[in-house]
């Protein structure tokens, strides 16, 4: 007979039997708390209830019904579709900025599917997604796309008219090689990023880094080699996965309302007009009552408005950005934790924004997880939401934050001559057309 550890347990079972555990405590502990459920004034409560029923309870269960019935519908449309994984190998020179994959990228800026209530309630249909991924495996650094199968000649296009010298081929998801969650066998931490300040605040892109000039490879500064010199470092056994995970960003509803909608360039002038309120201050030599003036923003807070601006002009993108370490247990090194929390601190500027970490598989205290139940659920979870690549949709739905085409340019791209890791794949040979002289 099999007998299941308590963190193999569904987690809608641990629930229950947690819910379990903790009403009878406190029965246990508070008596009293019975003889709350045999006063009358109980009884004339629940009696109320039963003959409001007629207005209260048709609403709930319509409610409760048509979430349950867009889940479906919108799981049956996910489900149709065939999902597959593009691998890019670069060839030995890259000579462009990341502004050729703001280009590329532009291409995936999807907001069809979703045009009418007809298609989004009744047939389930949903923007595509797409999952852009730097995967290391064992130091060797490959490059990923995922993408619904329809759309591969769109990613094909878009890669190879920015990027003619790159091979695109469709192969094996590297994460069925780790098929499910075993402690005893294979390790599995990780965590996912969220921005540090409002979405309208851009990240340090290429921009403020100079590639948008294309300079000469001795004189470039790439925050992406930090990333890739990071994960190349790793020794045999060790895996490293970064998912970045976009769709094509669309006006949401305002916060508080159930009417009315904002996207982000509303947004982004609400934060200037902040900015510039905090310009105005009370003289204080003035009469009664004093008058307001505006004094000449800083350098810095100038800065940061024009890069609000610019950064709202831009193509935008909901996101969502997970990492996830995973090794044998001989392989297991302790530090490439930390280090991985930090992993996208090269984009990160205190004046705009950054990332820092949201969501984990770790837990701070003993007693926070006892049996350690939680962290095997959270490791479960994690690998599971990578490997399906879910964000938008289904059981692993986050809100998402939104980046611009710039910013995603900028965590995603092709490194030049820059980075000197010899273990990216690369193309060995030179594509040339063939000459015009051979024989037919």
């Amino acid at each position: 007979m099999k007998f299941f550890k308590l963190g193999e347990l569904p987690e809608l079972v641990l629930y229950i039997l947690a819910g379990v555990v903790l009403v009878g405590t406190a029965f246990f502990m508070f008596p009293g708390l019975l003889a709350v459920f045999f006063t009358e004034q109980f009884k004339i409560a629940v009696r109320v209830l039963y003959n409001l029923f007629p207005f209260w309870g048709p609403p709930l269960f319509g409610f409760v019904f048509f979430n349950a019935w867009v889940a479906y519908v919108r799981t049956k449309f996910i489900a149709s579709r065939k999902f597959i994984l593009l691998e890019i190998r670069l060839p030995r020179e890259v000579n462009k900025s990341p502004l050729a994959m703001e280009l590329a990228l532009s291409g995936l800026n999807v907001t069809s599917g979703e045009s009418t209530w007809y298609d989004v309630y009744a047939l389930g249909k949903v923007r595509p997604w797409f999952s852009l991924e730097i995967v290391s495996i064992e130091g060797n650094i490959h490059f990923y796309i995922w993408a619904r199968e329809d759309y591969k000649p769109v990613v094909e296009a878009q890669l190879y008219g920015q990027y003619p010298d790159i091979e695109i081929f469709e192969v094996p998801d590297y994460t069925e090689a780790v098929p499910h969650y075993d402690p005893e066998k294979r390790y599995v931490l990780g965590h996912e990023f969220k921005l540090a300040k409002p979405d309208p605040y851009p990240i340090k892109t290429y921009v403020d880094y100079g590639l948008d000039k294309d300079p000469k490879e001795e004189f470039k500064i790439d925050p992406l080699t930090s990333v890739l010199e990071f994960m190349a470092a790793i020794k045999k056994g060790e895996q490293m996965w970064l998912q970045i995970i976009i769709q094509g960003h669309k006006k949401k509803l305002k916060h508080g309302t159930l009417f009315g909608s904002t996207d982000i360039q509303e947004e982004a002038k609400e934060e200037i007009k902040k900015l510039l309120a905090e310009l105005k201050q009370e003289k204080p030599e003035a009469s009664e009552g004093g008058f307001s003036y505006s004094r000449i923003p800083t350098k810095s807070e100038a800065e940061v408005m024009a890069a609000i601006d610019r950064n709202a002009g831009k193509l935008n993108y909901d996101c969502g950005i997970r990492f996830i370490y995973t090794t044998t247990p001989e392989a297991f090194v302790g530090a490439r934790i930390p280090q991985s929390i930090n992993l996208l601190n090269p984009f990160t500027s205190k004046e705009l924004n950054g990332f820092k970490f949201g969501r984990g598989t770790y837990t701070e205290y003993p007693w926070e997880d006892f049996m350690y139940i939680r962290m095997d659920i959270l490791k479960r979870r994690l690998l599971h939401s990578y490997r399906t690549r879910s964000w938008f949709h289904g059981a692993h739905k986050h809100a998402p934050f939104i980046l611009s085409s710039e910013e995603l340019a900028t965590i995603y791209h092709f490194p030049g001559g820059v980075l000197q890791v010899p273990s990216v794949e690369r193309v060995m040979s030179k594509k040339a057309e063939a000459p015009g002289n051979l024989p037919s």
